[in-house]
């Protein structure tokens, strides 16, 4: 009896998501539709996609709310999304609309980041990534870098990052890389996490397969529970949301409770969603609760 051919034979599948097959190749089973750049017609807010780094492919898109005062400098919300570091862009309907929402509400400049993902450009690419668009963004302080709408229109003394899921976790690693190491020009006010993935005991297979060199659950990049370094992270406040049917809300929990005993400095909040699940805004954000997030996250960027 004749072997299947090897293109068709699997070597990795995470269920839902992707599977890797034995010939290298890899098939995302969600996440993979998108949507161009465009003017919303009821917020007005415009987008556009632009190219962060022409060499590794670093990318995003960028979204400008619509306001009477063309001369008004807005806080920037630089934007990292989750999808298990595998599936979903900037550019995917979901972050799209989520992301031209909060530009809108928020009345902020957001740059929505489209990092290498996984299992193509193994962790901790992402990583690198993401560290690199913050810095990107960063240059623009001096009113010269490449992206119009970062050089005229953004207040580099607000800045907000923040992500979901994967992007969470992405998200608190590029504010710890700033506690650590500075930005210049930039000053970041606050860290959103939105329902975030952060390793607890053991990494678990999905790392294991997109995250070769991990270094267990003491790699500070994927649980910064244990890092003796947490308290110097690069922000003046954070926002943490869990939702109560999550698999990832303890491990969100436990975050927001390492922080508070790291000796960071700042203010640090956690918001539950009872009764739903993970990243449900996402999908129905027209409900009480999402709109309840949505709306203390405008609160949380404004406040000051």
């Amino acid at each position: 009896m004749d072997s299947k051919p090897s293109s068709s034979e699997v070597s990795f599948e995470f269920p839902t998501l992707f599977r890797i097959y034995k010939d290298g190749r890899t098939e995302r089973l969600m996440g993979t539709e998108t949507v161009p750049p465009s003017t919303d017609p009821t917020t007005g807010v415009q987008s556009k996609d632009i190219v962060l780094s022409p060499q590794s492919g670093l990318s995003a898109r960028i979204f400008l709310p619509k306001l009477p005062d063309p001369t008004r400098k807005l806080p920037l919300l630089i934007f990292i999304h989750g999808g298990a570091f595998v599936i979903e862009s900037p550019y995917s309907p979901l972050y799209h609309n989520h992301v031209s929402l909060l530009a809108s509400e928020a009345n902020v400049v957001a740059l929505s980041v489209h990092y290498r993902r996984a299992p193509e450009h193994p962790l901790p690419v992402a990583f690198e990534d993401s560290w690199d668009a913050v810095q990107w963004a960063a240059a623009h302080s001096n009113r010269n870098g490449p992206e119009a709408w970062l050089n005229d229109r953004v207040d580099f003394d607000r800045v907000f990052i923040g992500g979901d899921s994967a992007g969470a976790t992405l998200t608190h690693h590029v504010v710890r890389q700033a506690g650590l190491y500075g930005l210049s020009g930039t000053r970041i006010v606050g860290m959103i996490l939105f329902h975030p993935f952060f390793v607890n005991d053991k990494p678990g297979k999905l790392l294991e397969v997109i995250y070769p060199t991990c270094e267990g659950s003491d790699d500070a990049r994927v649980w910064p529970g244990k890092d003796p370094k947490l308290g110097e992270i690069g922000c003046g406040r954070v926002l943490v949301f869990v939702a109560e049917k999550d698999f990832l809300r303890d491990r969100g929990r436990a975050y927001y409770e390492a922080l508070k005993k790291s000796g960071y400095g700042g203010v640090v909040e956690i918001v539950e969603s009872e009764g739903e699940g993970h990243v449900f805004h996402l999908f129905n954000p027209s409900c009480d609760k999402a709109v309840d997030l949505v709306r203390k996250v405008v609160f949380f960027i404004n406040q000051d």
